[in-house]
């Protein structure tokens, strides 16, 4: 993928401190991929609002979960994640988001992406560990919307 930018600052799952160095925010944001168990060995440096991972991950789904973690989390603008190696390294797709807004649920985003809100589930499916209940989304929280025909990311 890259480069994602998220462009969100003040939104987003508070891990660490707005005041807190780049070692710290790192040290916070690898404990929350932890925490999550997102599967493999995976390094971050903080540089402002801007994360670098690196690593290994076993699959492409790993790769945009990882990516949407560390971008979710508060005081942080942009994602790259060049440095991933492993999984489907040739097949990396283009990654389709959307910005939860006020008022909204993950019925009525399916409802919008694929005209079926019961679908809700593969939006749900696509975005766990990060969500935890299909109903735990706030304003502002970027998510993976898998494609119309592709199985769940």
């Amino acid at each position: 993928m890259g480069l994602f930018d998220f462009f969100k600052k003040d939104k987003g799952k508070e891990v660490f401190q707005e005041k807190a160095d780049a070692n710290e925010r790192a040290e916070a944001i690898r404990r929350e991929i932890k925490r999550l168990g997102l599967p493999g060995d995976i390094t971050v440096k903080v540089e402002g609002s801007r994360v670098k991972v690196g690593g290994n991950v076993p699959d492409e789904a790993t790769r945009q979960k990882l990516t949407m973690i560390v971008g979710n989390v508060k005081h942080i603008e942009s994602v790259d994640d060049s440095a991933l190696a492993g999984g489907a390294q040739g097949q990396q797709q283009q990654l389709q988001t959307y910005e939860v807004q006020s008022g909204d649920t993950l019925s009525a985003i399916a409802k919008k992406q694929y005209g079926d809100a019961g679908a809700y589930n593969r939006i749900f499916q696509a975005n766990q560990p990060m969500l935890k209940d299909p109903d735990d989304i706030y304003p502002g929280q970027v998510l993976i919307i898998p494609g119309k025909t592709a199985a769940a990311v």
